[in-house]
């Protein structure tokens, strides 16, 4: 796990912003009513923070309150841009410290910033910031005599396939027309994502000098040459900055250029003392620029200025060729990128009455996803032992598509991020992403580890693999938990060619985990596994679950594709692990299962760890058939009900490690921070279990939801990486090159998958021909909707109410297969009718951790709807 921190803040939400290609962008958006219920009305502060609210309708939410210390994220998949939502860009990050932020296009950083001025005067900062659905806006200070009397506002952007940031200056004039000199001020970084700044080779000896010049029209940046390192390689970079549609009046390039950041306060590198605030570092050998525009405003209208930067690893001309692309028609450009958010949006609706919170963070979540796809290209694998060796390339990769991590530390390709996430992404129906991701994942990790089928932890998008390789002994669990992630990217799309294509792998995956068994004494695979901590024994509790449910995904697969030995050896080894599971983990005196196992002893540490949720978390699938939670109710419940204590669990989610105090423990550590997958993690692990409602899998849901809408991060609508706990002060309180991410993909599978698979109930075996619709309606609440829900090639609709002991599903499929279609009940629940269609028909029941499911068959296809009533006592 990875440290990082949290913030409170006061946010607002605003109506749908709707750019058009005209001249001019959306505008400030009206605050829309507050709503009463869920997790905005119980929003509360974090120490040492303004007291928090939010408000909640549309697709743009908005902050106005200490905008220079709030980060933000423009994103497409080629490119992306990081500041400060007043408009300023401070150094900031730390695996280069300082250099994260700014513009990029993978594997590289173009810019430090971008700045902009009218008259002489800079522009901003900014009073007001607005996430919208593929785009952010900055409205801008009032207009005084000194900007002739124009209001200003701005909206950033990254066009999906392009190298390129797009910036859009809007000028409104009042009763007079205006003519200004508009001025842009640009400050180059051109620097590879990897080496970082306390590796070998570091950042001060491969990082070389920028150069600036101006082309008649743009400003151009070049760094060319090879850095002075072993196996480094010659590079040709590249980025154009310039308008559209405009010639500039003059002029300058140098060394500063850095608008209103000029003088720059330049961080220390290395283990140097760090700062607050700085504006550049002593890594940076960037070089600077300016232009300036006439441009008239005719009185009473506006007029948006396009500014466009761009740029590329593969030389001048590529750039140049980028630039020419994405400043052709910016503003159609920008309208085509909502358009496509807006599409991602349209999928996976839902309507949560009892939890509007909820829903509106299942929006929000989408749109996460889609800023966080990410693509790189040309990459050179290079297995760097954490950054210890820089070797020549293993060999080239021509590209990888991927979810990335989080901004802005973690931008490239993860396991652990991808396998929890791949569940989020399938729930939003962005199918291709799970895909490319893993293929991704497959194709570094069999060359960075010569086919052993162990996965690669992490992968920089130039092609550095800094963590994962065969001789290094963690993060084992991303190796057991990839089988399950193409396998349920299997039951969700029916895609057998996907299962084709990556079933050699996933055979050495667990043939891999079970290898680690060898020469132990008991079944459990040996290495740490996602909690990185010298006070764990030598069996990890989440390595040993993922390795369990693994086996059944293989074997799953594997009958499918009519492998009988391939299955018969997965079942096999699956099987045992089950029958010693409880015995070998369960600490019935806390109650908890252990973290870890000593070896050769086998004795139970018990340190409070997230990871021993994951044996309610996770879904397995023994002969096909998915059993939520791997472990019997009667040890689940007491175990989750005390993660639900204040030792384990907080304001905002729960802790990655608890603390001492509620349980007979005797263990006095503790690491009580709310990482987003931890409080995630717990989400699923309580609705494996039925235990839906309030004070169970809503208080932490509602807890995601309430980070995500603003009211203690820094972006509206982005997903952090922590909510602000006892060992953890918010991100707003730290220094810019110190804070964890402040968008983190993996936060978002506790909030879509609780939805759509357990309480929608949508369950794909698409690779079967099977569709299952088992709602389950959290206690306290009615009723629960979705429409659009992508299954495959097709979608499904469901609606599902609860009144009492009568429960209602509805579902509408435009899919061919076969049809599952009922209700998830409590377990004690006894059947007295079941009607399909009005008419009383033949049911079954099925008992699972998650309570009595009852379910009747169906043909499916063609858009038909089926109604399922079911009266229960």
């Amino acid at each position: 796990m990875r440290r990082l921190a949290c913030l409170a803040a006061i946010i607002t939400v605003a109506g749908s912003a709707a750019a058009t290609a005209g001249s001019a962008l959306p505008v400030g958006a009206a605050t829309a009513a507050s709503a009463a219920t869920g997790a905005a009305a119980r929003a509360t502060a974090a120490p040492g923070t303004p007291a928090a609210s939010t408000q909640t309708a549309g697709h743009t939410l908005s902050v106005s309150s200490q905008l220079s210390l709030r980060r933000y994220a423009a994103a497409g998949d080629r490119a992306y841009e990081l500041g400060t939502e007043d408009g300023r860009y401070p150094a900031m990050g730390f695996h280069t410290r300082g250099e994260m932020g700014g513009i990029w296009t993978p594997p590289v950083k173009l810019l430090d910033g971008i700045w902009f001025g009218v008259n002489g005067q800079w522009i901003g900062p900014a009073t007001t910031f607005t996430s919208g659905f593929g785009y952010v806006r900055m409205t801008l200070p009032t207009p005084g005599s000194a900007t002739g009397g124009v209001q200003l506002s701005r909206t950033d952007f990254a066009p999906d396939g392009r190298r390129a940031v797009e910036i859009g200056l809007t000028l409104t004039a009042g009763s007079r027309a205006a003519n200004v000199s508009l001025n842009v001020d640009a400050h180059s970084e051109l620097m590879s994502a990897y080496p970082w700044g306390f590796t070998t080779p570091d950042q001060t000896t491969f990082n070389l000098p920028d150069q600036a010049s101006f082309n008649g029209q743009q400003l151009v940046f070049t760094e060319t040459g090879t850095p002075p390192a072993a196996n480094a390689l010659p590079h040709s970079w590249a980025a154009i900055v310039g308008a559209t549609g405009l010639t500039p009046a003059s002029h300058a390039t140098g060394t500063d250029f850095r608008g209103p950041q000029d003088p720059a306060v330049i961080c220390p590198v290395g283990s140097q003392p760090d700062m607050f605030r700085c504006d550049d570092t002593a890594y940076g050998k960037g070089a600077g620029g300016e232009l300036t525009y006439p441009v008239s405003v005719p009185a009473g209208t506006s007029r948006t200025v396009w500014f466009t930067v761009a740029g590329s690893d593969q030389g001048l001309s590529d750039a140049q060729a980028q630039f020419q692309a994405a400043s052709a028609d910016p503003a159609a450009e920008l309208a085509a990128k909502i358009a496509a958010r807006q599409q991602a949006n349209g999928q996976t609706q839902v309507s949560l009455p009892g939890d509007p919170a909820l829903a509106q963070a299942a929006t929000w979540s989408k749109q996460d996803l889609a800023d966080l796809t990410q693509q790189a290209d040309n990459l050179h694998i290079r297995d760097t032992e954490e950054g210890t060796l820089y070797p020549a390339p293993l060999a080239t990769v021509p590209s990888i598509r991927f979810e990335a991590a989080g901004f802005p530390d973690y931008p490239w390709m993860f396991a652990t991020d991808q396998e929890y996430t791949v569940f989020a992404l399938l729930a939003a129906g962005q199918f291709a992403t799970a895909e490319d991701g893993m293929r991704s994942l497959a194709q570094v990790s069999i060359i960075a580890n010569h086919d052993s089928g162990k996965v690669a932890h992490e992968t920089v998008t130039d092609g550095s693999v800094y963590f994962g390789l065969n001789d290094e002994p963690g993060d084992i669990d991303e190796t057991a938990k990839f089988p399950d992630a193409v396998a349920m990217i299997w039951r969700w799309t029916g895609d057998n060619a996907f299962r084709d294509e990556m079933y050699a792998f996933v055979k050495k995956n667990m043939q891999y985990m079970i290898g680690l068994t060898s020469g132990d004494d008991d079944l459990w695979p040996d290495g740490s596994a996602n909690v990185e901590s010298s006070v764990l024994g030598a069996d990890a509790v989440d390595a040993a679950v993922y390795t369990i449910r693994g086996l059944y995904d293989l074997a799953d697969m594997a009958a499918s594709k009519g492998d009988a030995a391939t299955r018969q050896w997965a079942d096999s080894h699956a099987e045992a692990m089950v029958r010693q599971f409880s015995g070998a983990w369960w600490m019935p005196g806390i109650p908890q299962f252990a973290d870890s196992l000593n070896d050769p002893s086998n004795s139970q540490n018990m340190q409070r760890w997230w990871t021993g949720v994951t044996p309610m978390e996770a879904q397995l699938y023994p002969d096909g058939v998915l059993q939520p939670g791997l472990v019997p109710p009667s040890e689940a419940t007491p175990a989750l009900k005390l993660r639900e204590m204040s030792c384990y669990s907080g304001t905002y989610g729960m802790y990655v490690e608890g603390g001492p105090g509620c349980d007979p423990g005797t263990y006095t550590g503790h690491t009580q921070q709310a990482y987003t997958l931890n409080t995630g993690v717990m989400a699923v692990g309580l609705g494996n279990y039925g235990l839906l409602g309030p004070g169970d899998q809503q208080r932490y849901t509602d807890d995601l939801a309430t980070l995500q809408l603003g009211s203690v991060a820094e972006q509206p609508g982005a997903m952090p990486e922590i909510g602000p706990s006892p060992d953890f002060k918010a991100n707003i309180s730290g220094p810019f090159n110190e804070r964890s991410s402040l968008d983190q993909a993996w936060g978002t599978y506790g909030v879509l998958w609780p939805i759509v698979n357990q309480q929608l109930g949508v369950t794909p075996l698409l690779g079967d021909g099977l569709l299952e619709v088992l709602p389950n309606v959290p206690s306290g609440q009615s009723s629960v909707a979705g429409t659009n829900i992508r299954v495959g090639a097709g979608s499904v609709d469901v609606a599902a109410t609860r009144h009492g002991s009568s429960y209602t599903t509805t579902v509408t499929v435009r899919l061919s297969c076969t049809l599952h279609v009922g209700a998830t009940l409590p377990a004690s629940a006894q059947v007295h009718l079941v009607t399909l269609n009005g008419n009383p028909v033949t049911y079954t029941v099925r008992d699972t951790n998650a309570g009595r499911q009852v379910l009747v068959s169906a043909p499916c296809g063609g858009g038909q709807t089926w109604k399922v009533h079911i009266v229960a006592g």
